[in-house]
């Protein structure tokens, strides 16, 4: 079965986690991955912990089915194979601050002149261009610059941080993939490629499109979805378990206070000024039975109401063995420890992607890559010889 992307190249020479993980998306529908790294460790996360045998386990779960290749790339020869790639490449993607590439002579402007139908994807944290565009950035930063850190909290504690890397995975990963798609489609049509600008500030800017909406409707900032109201919450259970409430239509709200016995509070539903009374009310209710015996009493309901579930729990979940969205690697590479690594949430009835369990040691297809470009084998080791490959 053919892959969608099957045939595309793509030369990642991406870090950390929102490049590599947006290129691990691409590679799992069929494109080669060919990931450039630094001579001198390699990818970070290769090198920080915690760590699964002696490479950091963060490095595997957003670089399966890829290729690596070791290079110098600030050498003149190091520059030059890069080039060499690109011009046999379909797509690049960068992650370093704006200007970096530039530098080395191998940004989107001079890859261009030797591949016109080349299409370059940069993610930074601010993008291109403004005053911040080559500020030290991590995903905290661009959470509280977009506004959603703010928003997180009901407002009478200081703001919290998310439990997961929302500004560069969504806010970065996902839109690049959607520009490198987008910049394929343009490609077929014209023979042109471009270049993709994708700010993950930008991206998590956007997520709160309905916050504004809320915002603009009440004429004030309301945290509809952050513990300001009663319909949209998490309670706690007398166990010291969590529940979380999303009744935002009606009908949920209806069903949700049938089954706790207050139908009286329907009337206030979307009441903001009484949704602080609501909230201590429904808490103190959801206080007298633990997590478990409150989602039997909602078993069958056609409500959203669901329990707060540790990480343990998650991987343990019928829907996600289904769905097949977590792979366990038992006693990974010999090191006592399991790896887990998420699945692919996107479902094709067709051209379903592959998920390869197979990852690249530093500089593993080197030789491959540069004979694919028409090196010899005496020549690949000269290379190695002058430190311009590993």
């Amino acid at each position: 079965m053919s892959l969608p992307l099957q045939g595309i190249k793509i030369l990642d020479i991406t870090a950390n986690l929102a490049g590599p993980f947006c290129t691990q998306i691409l590679g799992d529908f069929g494109a080669e991955i060919i990931k450039v790294e630094d001579i001198r460790g390699g990818d970070p996360s290769r090198n920080n912990p915690p760590f699964l045998g002696d490479e950091g386990a963060n490095f595997f779960v957003v670089n399966r089915n890829k290729k690596s290749l070791a290079l110098n790339f600030r050498s003149d020869e190091g520059k030059k194979l890069f080039k060499e790639l690109a011009a046999k490449c379909d797509v690049v993607v960068d992650s370093f601050r704006p200007g970096y590439m530039k530098k080395l002579g191998l940004d989107y402007e001079n890859l261009r002149s030797v591949n016109p139908r080349l299409i370059y994807c940069s993610m930074t944290a601010y993008g291109q261009e403004g005053p911040m565009a080559n500020a030290a950035s991590h995903d905290a930063n661009i959470l509280s610059l977009s506004g959603i850190t703010g928003l997180t909290g009901d407002g009478t504690e200081k703001p919290q941080l998310t439990g997961a890397q929302l500004g560069g995975l969504a806010g970065g990963s996902l839109n690049a993939v959607i520009a490198i798609l987008l910049a394929v489609i343009h490609r077929d049509k014209t023979g042109q490629g471009q270049f993709c600008d994708v700010s993950m500030l930008d991206g998590s800017l956007a997520f709160l499109c309905n916050v504004l909406g809320f915002q603009s409707g009440f004429g004030e900032e309301v945290r509809v979805f952050s513990g300001q109201t009663a319909f949209y919450n998490i309670y706690e259970t007398k166990d010291g378990g969590y529940l979380s409430l999303a009744a935002i239509e009606h009908k949920f709200w209806k069903i949700f206070c049938e089954v706790i016995g207050r139908p009286d509070l329907l009337e206030t539903h979307w009441d903001i000024p009484a949704q602080e009374k609501m909230k201590q009310e429904v808490a103190a209710i959801m206080l007298t039975r633990t997590r478990d015996e409150w989602m039997q009493i909602f078993s069958g309901t056609d409500s959203c109401v669901t329990p707060v579930i540790s990480m343990d729990e998650v991987c343990e979940q019928a829907w996600v063995k289904d769905r097949d969205m977590i792979y366990t690697l038992p006693n990974f590479r010999e090191s006592g420890m399991d790896l887990k690594i998420v699945g692919q949430p996107i479902k094709l009835s067709e051209t379903p992607a592959e998920v390869k369990t197979e990852f690249p040691g530093l500089g593993e297809h080197g030789e491959e890559i540069l004979a694919s470009i028409g090196y010899s084998q005496e020549q690949i080791e000269a290379f190695r010889r002058q430190g311009i490959v590993g």
